[in-house]
């Protein structure tokens, strides 16, 4: 079935992917259920919806996050296949929160088990780099992660991400990439 969203959406694209902003409406159509969020964001959507680390605790945040207009982009983008007819949301790429003071941002991703291990985190992640270092007041994306998540670190390491130090919880390791040097 082809799905048409409801209202116009902030997209990026890419070669494989469109990368489309979360908003309140796409947050709560997601917390609604896979027929909801499909219809809403105008794709398919897996039965295995969501993506690890993306649960609806994770959802209810990004919502409370959105209800702040200055929020908008600097939240959840949901991951759309353009491979695939119609098109499947595979996963999830986006930002905590807006620039601090520093212009610092924070970057993740988390993609559905059947679209891991093809590059589109990499893909994701290189298109949303792109997408912060547009703004002036920005001027280093930073991500975190398990050391012994080989993948993720490879995502990051890919997108010219290095090695930092520890993260902001214990058992974390940060990787940081500074405007110029992208």
């Amino acid at each position: 079935m082809t799905h048409r969203p409801r209202h116009p959406l902030r997209v990026i694209e890419s070669r494989r992917l469109t990368l489309v902003a979360a908003t309140p409406e796409l947050v709560a159509a997601d917390l609604s259920g896979r027929d909801a969020f499909a219809e809403a964001i105008g794709a398919d959507v897996p039965e295995n919806w969501p993506p690890e680390l993306y649960e609806s605790t994770a959802m209810r945040w990004s919502l409370r996050q959105l209800k702040d207009p200055a929020e908008h982009g600097w939240s959840i983008w949901y991951m759309l296949s353009k491979k695939h007819e119609p098109r499947q949301v595979m996963g999830i790429c986006g930002f905590k929160g807006k620039p601090d003071a520093a212009g610092a941002v924070e970057i993740g991703y988390s993609v559905l088990k059947q679209f891991r291990m093809q590059g589109y985190a990499t893909e994701a992640v290189a298109r949303l780099v792109v997408w912060a270092f547009s703004h002036q007041n920005v001027t280093e994306v930073a991500a975190e992660t398990l050391p012994h998540l080989k993948q993720s670190i490879r995502v990051m390491e890919k997108n010219g991400l290095s090695f930092s130090g520890p993260g902001s919880e214990h058992g974390v390791i940060r990787y940081v990439v500074k405007k110029g040097s992208f």
